[in-house]
């Protein structure tokens, strides 16, 4: 396939591109240009490409691996690596963080309406928040994962509803 051919197929994709890039993004702006550096990188490596394979997964791959190695680059660039004596910099960021009356204020009041959702809502909600994938919350609880997904999604339009006033908008 000549260079010519293979930019012409690659372009066929934009649209799925540009859709997946923002699924991984949440934001126009950065799905924009992960689909900019999908291209660039499918064109430097078009001889990696076999041609009887898939293009649009191949392309599908590239733009998750670079999605990946963005995101870790960026957290490993905001690590904080302190070296004074006894770590004072690390422990007292959050101390910090966690004087401020109107943040104790906030804190208290959110987690007073999370506690006050039902416990079908309310237990599912706080696991996805600690971190359990859906498969295991469903698992824990004996439910379909369609259920778990529900009521996460239920107990989040009911804390949107009571924390009215935390929304930006």
């Amino acid at each position: 396939m000549s260079t010519i051919e293979f930019n012409q197929q690659i372009l066929t994709y934009r649209k799925a591109l540009e859709y997946f890039a923002f699924s991984l993004t949440m934001n126009d702006e950065d799905a924009k240009d992960l689909v900019q550096d999908t291209y660039m990188k499918a064109i430097a490596y078009k001889d990696k490409f076999r041609e009887a394979t898939n293009l649009k997964a191949w392309l599908y791959t590239i733009m998750k691996n670079t999605f990946i190695n963005n995101y870790r680059r960026n957290v490993k660039s905001k690590t904080i690596i302190d070296q004074s004596e006894d770590l004072y910099y690390l422990n007292n960021a959050k101390e910090s963080k966690d004087r401020n009356p109107s943040s104790i204020f906030n804190n208290k009041e959110i987690t007073s309406s999370v506690n006050d959702l039902q416990d079908e809502y309310r237990i599912p909600f706080k696991m996805h928040n600690e971190g359990y994938k859906y498969k295991e919350i469903a698992d824990y609880l004996q439910l379909p994962i369609g259920t778990v997904k529900s009521r996460i999604f239920l107990a989040r339009r009911k804390l949107m509803d009571v924390l009215s006033d935390y929304n930006p908008n």
